[in-house]
């Protein structure tokens, strides 16, 4: 997933496997410290990643995820850094507390960071994410209707792959 954002070749970001992370199977932030270094630049980050999805009556650790699916998530968590480089520290934490209160802030931010993985090629992994997720029985119906809300829809990302291939082809 990495090799598809150049941008980010620089980034200081460390992936962490995490035993469980609450309401989510994965999250991108920047390391609260690395917030009040001077420059943008300087930011560090990280990737939590669920070690296992835990259905109850059966366990899947992560990397038994199909590879498409995970690519795509961890695409989406890198478009979340993507969104982040050029905000500074005061915007920085301005959109963390927002995205805590605000729903509408949550599906912008969900939204952007979609977009920003298939920008960088990842739109068939993020296509095969969300139908994992939504096609998968283990998650419960409040998890996909979180992932039904507030994340771009299977029919939104392959109209935004299409745009995307239209706009290549009038450049080409």
């Amino acid at each position: 997933a990495l090799s598809h954002f150049p941008d980010l070749e620089d980034v200081d970001i460390t992936f962490e496997f995490k035993e469980k992370i609450s309401g989510s199977v994965m999250q991108a932030q920047p390391k609260v410290f690395s917030l009040f270094v001077d420059g943008k630049d300087k930011r560090k980050y990280r990737i939590k990643i669920t070690r296992l999805l835990d259905f109850g009556d059966i366990i899947i650790p992560i990397e038994k995820v199909p590879n498409d699916a995970l690519v795509g998530w961890i695409g989406h968590e890198l478009g979340h850094i993507m969104d982040y480089l050029d905000r500074s520290s005061t915007n920085m934490m301005r959109f963390g507390f927002k995205y805590i209160v605000s729903k509408q802030k949550v599906v912008e931010a969900e939204l952007a960071a979609d977009s920003y993985a298939i920008e960088c090629g990842l739109g068939h992994q993020v296509l095969a994410t969300k139908e994992y997720i939504l096609n998968h029985e283990g998650f419960d119906d409040e998890y996909k209707e979180k992932i039904r809300t507030l994340y771009m829809t299977p029919e939104a990302i392959v109209n935004l792959q299409e745009e995307m291939n239209e706009e290549e082809s009038i450049f080409d």
